[in-house]
């Protein structure tokens, strides 16, 4: 299995602790393109779910303290959003885990 594949897959699961991959995949014959760019991809859904659960934090968080309400309709918006995000998330993650179990 190439080097960038590897990483991308185990950067998708969150079982893995981030410290242990960096310090292994010095060790190994991983390009440095290739581990920076399936990095880079392979960090994205999680990193985008919890920049969306932190904004929808900070916007419950402000509920009552500004003269403006949201309606309906925009917490509705927001509750979709962050269901579709945890969905995408969690798929992208079991792809990846059965994935790695198949070619580990």
């Amino acid at each position: 299995m190439p080097g960038w594949k590897i990483v991308g897959l185990t950067r998708l699961s969150p079982v893995f602790p981030f410290n242990l991959l960096n310090y292994a995949y010095g060790l190994t014959r991983v390009s440095l393109r290739d581990y920076f760019f399936a990095s880079w991809i392979g960090m994205m859904p999680g990193t985008i779910m919890y920049v969306y659960i932190g904004s929808l934090a900070g916007e419950v968080a402000k509920i009552g303290s500004e003269g403006r309400t949201r309606t309906s309709a925009e917490w509705a918006l927001y509750i979709v959003g962050l269901i579709a995000t945890v969905v995408v998330t969690v798929y992208i993650t079991r792809i990846a885990r059965a994935a790695l179990r198949k070619k580990v």
